[in-house]
């Protein structure tokens, strides 16, 4: 028999997602324990864009739409926190950001989901068309091939490994205790506790959160969950540093705060391969260069896939259990931006108060109906 650590609550998965609740829990004074995995495992934070983005989201479901305006408003102070509490500056830029079109029908396509989504949202919604003219305001080296775009004033980006950094040493600063390198062997629930083992360790708590990425599709079940998660892969250019040219980020252009263009956007359904593909790289870089010509000579200095974790609609999954009460699960595959979110109203909710009436629609049932 190895030995027991016992905490409030055990926190499995330790990406983004799962720092982000991890430091809402620690940060309002319970006793935190996250399990993370190897240096080889699946992870979404190392390969992230970093966009802190409403635009485009929620057409069918307006209460997504919702949580993530929510959630980027909350933002400037999240940030503002993070830095204050362990000198991790995160890069936040939250000066809008654009999705730019090529062709008129792309741009029409792209004003008509706008539209649906402000109609099924109501109220205000901070996105809107701009014409080339507009978006040289605003970005003057836009090419001519560029029609128009959308524009949503509160987008922004962060830098996804800064982030996680500064979650990760906030999360100790408030008392919080990370393990990694470990692998859940078995999840046991017995009289309202979680036992983990790990390896010859036993975890045990009272309150169990699911928050795996991928892992979570297998982890579920074990509580009486179900996170039907599949990976979608993107692909990433990287080029050398630039002067500072590109203020607001889009959908597939971003310069972050060393000067570097990162360049991506691709949706592969390949199953657990991370790999590129020059056919791929070879589409995302052509159309960069349509959006702005001055990266035409430019050197790309690395390029990488990772593997989102979406579910079937794309939307998060956030439940607890009715047979394993004191367990949760958190899936999705906006991490950066709705972590404001997952590390106040979420960590909230699973400390045991109100479930925020925006995530009722995220349960996993809604795959059955």
């Amino acid at each position: 028999m190895g030995p027991v650590h016992e905490s409030d609550t055990l926190v499995i998965g330790g990406g983004v997602v799962g720092m982000s609740i991890g430091y809402g829990l620690a940060r309002a004074g319970e006793r935190v324990q996250v399990l993370d995995g190897d240096d080889d495992a699946i992870r979404s934070a190392r390969g992230n864009f970093g966009l802190v983005r409403v635009q485009g989201k929620g057409m069918g479901n307006p209460d997504y739409a919702r949580w993530s305006i929510a959630a980027t408003q909350q933002w400037p102070t999240f940030a503002q926190e993070l830095q204050e509490l362990t000198e991790v500056d995160v890069e936040l830029s939250q000066v809008g950001g654009f999705t730019f079109c090529l062709d008129d029908a792309e741009l029409a396509s792209c004003a008509r989901n706008l539209e649906t989504i402000r109609q099924e949202v109501g109220g205000t919604y901070p996105c809107e068309i701009l014409n080339l003219k507009q978006i040289r305001e605003l970005s003057p080296f836009v090419g001519p091939e560029v029609v128009g775009a959308a524009f949503c004033s509160i987008d922004g980006h962060a830098n996804p490994l800064r982030l996680l950094h500064a979650l990760v040493q906030g999360f100790k600063n408030k008392g919080g205790s990370l393990l990694s390198g470990v692998h859940v062997d078995h999840i046991d629930y017995r009289a309202g506790e979680f036992r983990v083992r790990t390896g010859d360790s036993d975890y045990v708590a009272g309150k169990l959160v699911l928050a795996a990425g991928l892992g979570n599709r297998h982890l579920a079940p074990k509580v009486g969950l179900e996170a039907p998660v599949q990976p979608n892969r993107g692909q990433i250019l990287v080029t050398e540093r630039l002067q500072p040219f590109l203020r607001h980020p889009s959908l597939t252009v971003r310069q972050t705060g060393e000067g570097v263009v990162q360049i991506g956007v691709s949706h592969e359904d390949v199953g657990l391969d991370e790999g590129t593909t020059i056919t791929q790289l070879s589409e995302i870089a052509d159309r960069a260069v349509r959006y702005f010509p001055l990266l035409k000579d430019v050197n790309v200095v690395r390029t990488w896939g990772a593997l989102r974790v979406m579910s079937p609609d794309g939307l998060p999954i956030y439940q607890s259990s009715s047979t394993c009460p004191g367990a949760f699960v958190a899936s999705c595959h906006s991490g950066i931006t709705l972590a404001a979110q997952h590390a106040g109203v979420i960590a909230d909710w699973i400390r045991g108060g109100t479930k925020p009436a925006l995530i009722n629609s995220f349960n996993a049932e809604r795959f059955h109906v």
